[in-house]
């Protein structure tokens, strides 16, 4: 059991001071209470002697201390006890939350999201749970214990051996059933992270389950999962419940046990009356602590299973770190923005994507990239950004490889506005300026500006105070992108990248876009990637991507003259907008 607790050691070791004065609280909390039945046992001989009012309230104030006594020192052991688990499940949530933002994007196509929110949730507070509460009983059970049988022992060994015969029942049971409680617990929280996983997408994708008309299938196949859940779930339950009835019953017979021989033993005169109230106070005593054994042990099995579920999570190495970067190159460096694709080739698992692509961008030029879906464009310009690594060696930045730079400098020095916009579930100001938090008001609006939004959101009841709720559900597809164009272009990149990012804007405010853009475009490197002829034609080169391969490569006007594929696209869309406009 202890083997499993050691990723938790790191986070023990810091509050080591606190678990000291929590054990001295522990210890002087048990010790004042296990003195209580002995001022019962000496106030009913000394009152068998002669009863006296003095000695009444003598007896009686000396219970209210002992009583109070061991109230304050209670008080302190959870305090600092369940305080020190609330403070590592403290620790924990955030290394768990840095290590979870380390990790590239494949890592999340890899584990859903309602799987690692299960844990950062459920798994989490089972190890704060084992951390305070089950630490806290597990060191008052020993302690209680040793000193009421040595106690129980003073006063008679025949009775306390009769006494505590049913009780090695109670260890195996324990034995027994906590080893069952770990396995059905494992099983419950892996269903309960499909539940989450299925929830979860089920709310993200909320729209698309209404327009296919799917709420009963995806109520109906939530409801299947759900049932498993509660089956596992009331497996435990029964083993629970068969695990405190038995050990109640067990203390049951052991109080029987003490109530038959001890009157015996009394009648006998080998022990007083004050010993066998004592005595039959130590029993009642055991009682909390060994049902809370039973507790104890669930919550350990729960705890251990929880530990190796986040320990999982705290080992998952990032697939994209900072391990062959320089670190002479300084943090606020301005990178000039030339970057050189060498006869790059790149894979998803096996499937490979981009084959010998070999392409110089100069810095402060523009490219754009063409090409039919899923021909590699946004593969292309994820791997300059490093969101998934390239062979080592094959793209350059600067004439050094991207592996030099620390991520931090290198995504810093870059714009990037992905094909799918994702706003966050805050302002309009907020999500413009995710990149910057510093820029000022008249900044966050200029690029608002820029990518032609500014007026629409100023008309907003709020303005840009405006919640754009979860994932910018109450604005419209083009008002998402431009509002992600808006949070590059505000960084001030040296390189940037707009990946299909005018895809849901109209011709018109296209048009009104770009010409803002020629302004920012000056002077930083480029990359436009759009399937419309319009946004890249004045682009400084344009690429078309074919399969993962460059198959053109050349200005507007040269490709045309060469009558490829862009010739035929351009073609083709001169023709759509005849039709349009026919029409």
């Amino acid at each position: 059991m202890f083997k499993r607790l050691q990723p938790l050691y790191p986070y023990m070791r810091r509050y080591r001071r606190s678990f000291f004065w929590g054990g001295v609280s522990v210890v002087l909390s048990n010790l004042i209470w296990i003195f209580f039945p002995q001022v019962i046992r000496i106030a009913i001989d000394d009152l068998n002697q002669g009863v006296t009012e003095r000695k009444i309230w003598m007896y009686a104030g000396l219970l209210v201390i002992v009583s109070l006594a061991k109230g304050v020192f209670l008080f302190l052991t959870r305090w600092i006890i369940i305080g020190i688990s609330r403070e590592i499940e403290f620790d924990l949530r955030n290394d768990l939350f840095l290590q979870l933002e380390k990790q590239a994007a494949a890592y999340y196509q890899q584990h859903r999201t309602g799987d690692i929110m299960a844990r950062m949730t459920n798994d989490l507070n089972a190890v704060r749970m084992l951390l305070g509460p089950a630490i806290m009983y597990s060191a008052n059970t020993i302690l209680f214990s040793v000193g009421a049988l040595f106690f129980l022992l003073k006063i008679s060994p025949f009775l306390t051996l009769v006494a505590l015969v049913p009780l090695p029942l109670a260890s195996v049971l324990v034995q027994a059933m906590g080893r069952k409680i770990h396995e059905r617990f494992e099983r419950i929280q892996a269903m309960f992270s499909d539940i989450s996983a299925q929830a979860q997408e089920n709310f993200s994708g909320a729209r698309l389950v209404r327009a296919f008309a799917q709420e009963e299938a995806q109520i109906a196949a939530f409801e299947k999962s759900n049932k498993e859940y509660i089956r596992r779930a009331l497996r435990l339950v029964q083993l629970m419940g068969m695990l405190w009835p038995t050990l109640e019953f067990i203390l049951g017979l052991a109080m029987a046990i003490t109530l038959l021989v001890g009157g015996h033993e009394v009648l006998s005169h080998r022990i007083s009356v004050g010993d066998f109230v004592a005595f039959s106070t130590y029993m009642m005593m055991l009682t909390w602590p060994v049902i809370a054994l039973g507790w104890v042990v669930n919550i350990f099995q729960r705890g251990t299973a929880s530990v190796t579920r986040i320990d999982e999570l705290l080992k998952a190495e990032p697939s994209i770190d900072d391990r062959d970067a320089d670190s002479s190159i300084p943090a606020d460096i301005k990178l000039r923005g030339e970057i050189e694709f060498r006869n790059l080739n790149f894979a998803y698992e096996q499937h490979e994507v981009l084959h010998h692509v070999s392409l110089k961008i100069p810095a402060g030029s523009s490219l754009a990239v063409v090409g039919p879906t899923g021909s590699g464009k946004s593969t292309l310009v994820s791997l300059i950004a490093r969101i998934y690594d390239a062979p080592s060696g094959s793209i350059l930045l600067d004439c050094r490889p991207l592996p030099d730079y620390p991520l931090d400098v290198l995504r810093a020095n870059i714009g990037f506005v992905p094909q799918e916009t994702f706003l966050f579930s805050e302002t309009i100001r907020g999500n413009i300026a995710f990149g910057c938090r510093n820029a000022t008001e008249d900044e966050v609006k200029r690029a608002a500006e820029i990518a032609h939004i500014r007026k629409e959101f100023e008309e907003f009841p709020h303005g840009f105070e405006t919640v754009v709720g979860e994932r910018g559900l109450t604005l419209s597809g083009g008002q998402k992108q431009r509002s992600a164009l808006a949070r590059a272009v505000l960084r001030d990149p040296r390189i940037l990248i707009l990946d299909d990012s005018l895809a849901s804007v109209d011709t018109y405010t296209e048009e009104r876009i770009l010409e803002e853009l020629q302004n920012v475009m000056q002077g930083r490197t480029t990359i436009l990637i759009s399937h419309r002829i319009s946004t890249v034609r004045h682009a400084d080169q344009i690429a078309v991507l074919i399969d993962g391969r460059i198959s053109e490569l050349g200005t507007h006007d040269e490709l045309l003259e060469r009558n490829g594929h862009y010739a035929n696209l351009f073609q083709k869309q001169l023709l759509e907008e005849e039709l349009s406009v026919a029409g």
